[in-house]
């Protein structure tokens, strides 16, 4: 998925500006066994934290995503992106202020052991004939 020329120059400010319940969560992520991307660019929206393994974006989210017309506009994004096949969560920043390390080790678990699976391509499993019921 390519992104805007806008969205890569912010992105890089932002890693460069990271908030600090976005470095804490960082600091426990960058070398877990899950690869993940910070600040990453998609369309013309930059995701805190991103998965590519599982199409899972994070979002720490401060109290000013709770004021004026953030929480429309966050629903809007993220509809924007479940359109594009990427799924979204989003942790309160104080969550990860009070234990980043919890946050950080349910994540790399979610990632790890997705709960999305893809249907089988064959559709569900054959159904034993007669004959070997016998």
């Amino acid at each position: 998925m390519s992104a805007t020329d806008k969205a890569y120059k912010t992105a890089r400010r932002l890693r460069r500006d990271l908030s600090l319940p976005e470095k804490l969560l960082w600091v426990r992520l960058r070398n877990s066994s899950v690869r993940f991307r910070r600040q990453h660019p998609v369309g013309r929206y930059v995701i805190d934290f991103y998965c590519p393994a599982t199409k899972l974006a994070i979002e720490v989210d401060g109290f000013a995503h709770e004021t004026g017309d953030r929480p429309n506009r966050d629903e809007a994004r993220t509809a924007w992106l479940a359109s594009h096949g990427i799924e979204v969560i989003r942790i309160a920043a104080k969550d990860v202020l009070s234990d980043p390390d919890s946050i950080a080790e349910a994540l790399i678990r979610l990632c790890a052991a997705p709960l999305h699976h893809s249907a089988a391509p064959s559709g569900p499993p054959p159904q034993p004939s007669a004959r070997e019921e016998l």
